[in-house]
């Protein structure tokens, strides 16, 4: 990754609220998902559980990525 979009995320976490909630939960999401994927079968609500946290962690990734584009507007950060 761009170390320069690397600088941009980190301060943004700590700069920006919205963003620092997303990336929290986009985490969350994800540690969610490892567990799953650890096991050797899943249920039908586990499986369920899986798709849907895919689905939410993309829509945070999109809403994140809003975000960044709106601040390398007013930044050095080249896309």
């Amino acid at each position: 990754m761009d170390t320069g979009l690397q600088e941009l995320k980190t301060r943004l976490i700590q700069t920006d609220q919205e963003f620092s909630r997303l990336a929290r939960e986009h985490s969350d999401y994800e540690r969610r998902l490892e567990q799953l994927l650890n096991k050797h079968f899943l249920t039908d609500s586990e499986q369920l559980e899986e798709v849907t946290l895919k689905k939410k962690k993309l829509s945070l990734k999109d809403q994140m990525e809003r975000i960044l584009q709106r601040h390398k507007k007013d930044c050095c950060v080249k896309p």
